[in-house]
């Protein structure tokens, strides 16, 4: 799961949202992202007593309802009449995961054939319909989901959703719209990642870290050649396996009334049959032994760079939680510990970023640093090394904890302001975790992790056997590699 309230971590990030890298995510909904309603910053002054048990949840009196149709359609509504707008989200359980060797790409091509046209939409027109009423939308495709989203004004909720039932009824998977989008599909690659500096490097520092754990060792947007071999019929196919009912969650917040929206969801869903859904069985992942450490050669890089991963618990297990605080304590903003040392103090590198990966199954925590003119990721990486080390013995102070957990806290409240990004936080705890209502108690959970809790995952993950060393060199540089 990508944390929906992290905030851009350095150029790790700034990379992401430019070529849909960090977490897996594909798609173009970055600048659509920034533009949420704020929240007040807690004041810094507001000193927590160490350890102190957390104030209770303002989410705890968001209001939730959830149904399911007689197809297996599941529908969360969350009622909210302070602006009169609506967002619509809808999740197909159907990522990057789900698809098999030879047919990568699969997931991220629907991302854009499911603009393409249904019954009673022409092609393109689903954008138009959207603009013209006021609205915006997109779609997003990641390792363990595919979403498809827009805001309207509230009188326009029908639209939305007939919008919605025409294409998840009667997409138009035809040749020329196969032939079209797979033609547009490859140059994104061509342009995201082929001529982005670094793009690449994303990718092959999943591949070494992953190994052969298929699932999420592959990149979401596809190999080149997957998506040039790929035939009409194996697309056709994989419509129908996943983008059915029983497959999704359909989510509507905002200004409405939630019995009368049930009513249009009947009227405009219920006749859409379900369909014999693939399951997905999360395979397992061999433990790694030894080091992983690889190099390459980045034509575009001006200055070297490194990633260096650790295998983590998935999204949501207990530990994981104290990882994304020490994240945060370790690489987030010019406060976090990396960035004073490495960029501030010993001015080794330009940029330096932490962060966990969240994915629905086995994780990564990465770290990925430019590094300065005339210095070599050899010379940083024993120091980001060290840092873990030193935290997992001594620990982190109160101020520290103190700090991130008023910027989770800030963040958290911060994405769930406006009616889109509720609608699809909503869907995506509905699909991944089962109950929509869970969303209520998890900004509990992150203030609930202690310093011990930090101390102790920061003992336990980060041994060097768990890790996965790529270094990027410009060209001309000669890298040096080596490892598992």
């Amino acid at each position: 799961m990508n944390r929906w309230w992290k905030t851009a971590l350095t150029v790790s990030a700034a990379l992401a949202c430019a070529a849909g890298i960090r977490g897996g995510d594909e798609g173009h909904a970055c600048a659509q992202e920034a533009g949420i309603g704020a929240v007040a910053t807690p004041r810094a002054a507001r000193r927590a007593q160490p350890d102190a048990a957390p104030p209770p949840s303002p989410l705890a009196g968001m209001e939730i309802r959830r149904e399911r149709l007689s197809s297996g359609l599941r529908v969360v509504l969350n009622p909210d009449r302070s602006v009169p707008t609506v967002g619509i989200a809808v999740y197909y359980d159907v990522g990057s995961r789900n698809e098999v060797r030879g047919r990568s790409g699969f997931a991220h091509l629907f991302e854009h054939m499911m603009f393409q046209g249904s019954a009673n939409v022409g092609k393109g027109e689903h954008f138009v319909i959207i603009t013209q009423r006021g609205g915006s939308m997109n779609g997003t495709t990641s390792d363990d989901r595919t979403n498809y989203f827009e805001t309207l004004p509230s009188n326009e909720l029908e639209l939305g959703l007939w919008l919605e039932a025409d294409r998840m009824r009667s997409l138009a998977v035809t040749e020329e719209n196969f032939e079209n989008q797979r033609e547009v599909v490859m140059d994104e690659r061509r342009q995201s990642y082929e001529n982005q500096p670094y793009a690449l490097s994303f990718l092959r520092a999943n591949e070494l870290s992953y190994g052969d754990y298929w699932p999420y060792a592959h990149s979401t947007i596809g190999d080149m050649q997957d998506l040039v071999n790929a035939p009409l019929t194996a697309v056709q196919e994989f419509w129908t396996q996943y983008y059915a009912p029983n497959n999704a969650v359909l989510s509507i917040s905002g200004d409405f009334d939630a019995d009368e929206a049930m009513a249009l969801v009947h009227r405009h869903f219920d006749d859409i049959q379900p369909r014999t859904v693939p399951t997905y069985t999360v395979p397992e992942i061999q433990p790694q032994t030894a080091e992983r450490h690889d190099a390459m050669v980045d034509p575009l890089a001006d200055l070297p760079a490194f990633h260096v991963n650790w295998h983590i618990p998935p999204a949501r297990e207990a530990d994981h939680y104290a990882l994304e605080m020490l994240a945060l304590i370790l690489g987030h903003g010019e406060s976090s510990r990396l960035y004073r040392d490495l960029v501030h103090e010993r001015q080794l590198v330009s940029e330096i970023s932490a962060g966990t990966d969240d994915r629905r199954g086995p994780d990564l925590f990465s770290v990925f640093g430019l590094v300065a003119e005339g210095h070599t990721p050899q010379e940083v990486e024993p120091l980001v090394f060290g840092h873990l080390e030193r935290i997992g013995r001594e620990g982190v102070t109160e101020r520290e904890l103190t700090r991130v957990r008023n910027q989770v806290r800030s963040f958290f409240l911060f994405s769930l302001q406006g009616n889109l990004e509720r609608a699809r936080n909503l869907a995506e705890f509905e699909m991944y975790w089962g109950d929509a209502n869970l969303i209520r108690g998890e900004l509990d959970r992150y203030l609930a992790v202690t310093r011990a809790d930090v101390q102790r995952v920061a003992s336990r993950y980060f041994a060097e056997t768990n890790r996965s060393v790529l270094d990027v060199m410009p060209a001309g540089q000669a890298p040096a590699g080596g490892g598992e």
